[in-house]
């Protein structure tokens, strides 16, 4: 009887062991994920239409992705750019973030007109499409083309092609803080560019 009081103690002091070895390993793996959830930060994507209405609660700038399934640039900005945790965090906070299908079927409603895409075939989805009139409307004609518009909705201005994250930090931070309105020329640009310093990492 006393050889089997001993054995149960001694199994009882390894289950309270394993049990604290488990509660580590849980807290451990707790932690990992959540400093996981922090680097892999995803931008809030919402639709045109919804960042119109947020707008008129909270004005915010807004930032539209312009794409296409076939656009391989444009997955490649998606990859490397928008999931980049600097971007995310930046977007996020000072922007309204829209991703666009440029030859989807989206209906989308903007300054009194409705815009759609007659010709949509949805059999081609994924290859080249026909040309939404809102694409038309932007004068889009490539893809990636990141939309900037001020905080009332209106187009401050395109920017074609594929951006890294810091290419994409100094058009953030340089409509975010209007300082566009202080470029009149080309010269003035390359001077502004020369002297960013970028702070995004990636």
């Amino acid at each position: 009887m006393l050889q089997l009081w001993s054995i149960f103690c001694s199994f009882h002091l390894d289950l309270q062991k394993m049990n604290k070895m488990k509660k580590l390993a849980f807290i451990g793996v707790l932690t990992l994920l959540m400093s996981f959830n922090g680097i892999a930060q995803q931008i809030n994507w919402v639709t045109f239409e919804e960042a119109l209405e947020l707008q008129k609660k909270k004005p915010k700038k807004i930032m539209m992705d312009v794409y296409t399934n076939w656009c391989g640039p444009c997955k490649m900005l998606d990859k490397n750019t928008f999931q980049n945790p600097d971007v995310a965090k930046y977007v996020n906070a000072n922007y309204y973030a829209v991703k666009f299908n440029g030859e989807g079927n989206d209906v989308v409603k903007y300054k009194g007109n409705t815009y759609t895409n007659k010709g949509y075939k949805p059999e081609m989805a994924s290859r080249r499409n026909s040309v939404h009139d809102l694409t038309y409307a932007f004068q889009v004609n490539a893809y990636p083309t990141i939309m900037f518009f001020d905080e009332k909705g209106d187009i401050i201005t395109p920017v074609r092609g594929y951006q890294n994250p810091q290419q994409l930090e100094l058009y953030l931070k340089m409509f975010l803080n209007d300082k566009h309105k202080e470029i009149k020329t080309q010269e003035e640009f390359n001077a502004f560019y020369t002297a960013f310093k970028p702070e995004f990492k990636g």
